[in-house]
């Protein structure tokens, strides 16, 4: 039992995904924000800005990984 919707929804306006479509989007959005948090409480930005700022971006670059795959083909859009 395959569900052919797209995870993210594509923005309106704009280049990129706003909000999920499915539960398994709003999973990784929740993942996602927990992993911040997560790193936030591991690599405190006060004490390791550079641990924190790393770590912030390899969560990033996997959530727009995750979007690239199961979202919509992102594109401009002019509100159309």
């Amino acid at each position: 039992m395959s569900d052919a919707r797209p995870w993210f929804k594509a923005k309106t306006y704009g280049w990129g995904w706003g909000r999920a479509n499915t539960w398994q989007g709003w999973v990784t959005y929740a993942c996602y924000m927990g992993f911040l948090v997560a790193s936030g409480m591991f690599f405190p930005p006060g004490r390791a800005p550079a641990l924190f700022g790393a770590s912030v971006a390899i969560w990033t670059a996997a959530l727009f990984g995750i979007c690239l795959l199961k979202g919509e083909k992102p594109k401009w859009r002019w509100g159309r």
